[in-house]
């Protein structure tokens, strides 16, 4: 079977409580897809989302709960991170891996990204792993919108998606199945999305071995004239 196939177990951010395959075929692509460096991956991206010790940390399409659970880590016992996902079946998972973790305990809770039931400004730090492709284009705004509303003035937000592959094998292995959500991933329109949104652009790059990552900052006036629109 294909890496792409197997990521097709990753849920359909905006579609409430669908999921294409079990949430194990998931997390048995996330060992395949990132030959044995998921976990130096991820532990990255949470260092690159600037979260520190007692933050309250959101994860906008959380699925399984893998990065979640390294945030829980990077905030300690002291923080709070809560992450949100549209399918019930992928949140129960998530659930049952935030047990015996060190650091934050993991909150799950249902949710669509362009629609947080979340109050402003409550969190420091917002993050979004490999969700952005699920979500149709003209969805996408309202998504990044919602992240700025919930984060608070000078939060930190960090957006990940999958970089399309260089090589023609790895092109070859991710394609099957997968097609345009990672083969022809429009990595290229995260800045303006992200700017688009009202956010301060403060980095970006890559994370090996498929990862791209844009930083973004909420700017500390929350005068009418930055409020997105």
């Amino acid at each position: 079977m294909s890496i792409g196939r197997l990521m097709q177990g990753k849920p359909h951010a905006d579609t409430p409580g669908v999921t294409i395959g079990a949430p194990r075929a998931y997390e048995l692509c996330g060992a395949l897809c990132f030959a044995g460096r998921r976990h130096r991956a991820f532990s990255r991206l949470a260092a690159l989302s600037g979260a520190g010790a007692g933050d309250r940390v959101l994860d906008v399409g959380c699925g399984t709960g893998y990065l979640t659970r390294r945030m829980a880590v990077a905030v300690g016992p002291e923080g709070a991170v809560t992450g949100v996902d549209p399918s019930p079946s992928v949140l129960a998972y998530a659930r049952r891996g935030n047990r015996a973790r060190r650091g934050a305990v993991c909150t799950y809770r249902e949710g669509v990204a362009e629609a947080l039931d979340l109050p402003d400004e409550s969190f420091d730090t917002v993050v979004t792993s490999l969700m952005l492709h699920h979500l149709p284009e003209e969805i996408r705004p309202s998504a990044l919108a919602e992240m700025w509303r919930v984060l608070r003035p000078g939060g930190r937000l960090l957006v990940v998606e999958f970089r399309p592959p260089r090589s023609a094998l790895a092109r070859h292995l991710v394609h099957g199945g997968l097609g345009h959500a990672m083969s022809h991933n429009r990595t290229d329109l995260l800045d303006g999305l992200v700017t688009g949104a009202g956010f301060e652009l403060a980095g970006r790059g890559d994370v090996r071995p498929w990862l791209t990552y844009v930083q973004g900052v909420r700017p500390r006036s929350t005068g009418s004239a930055d409020v997105p629109g």
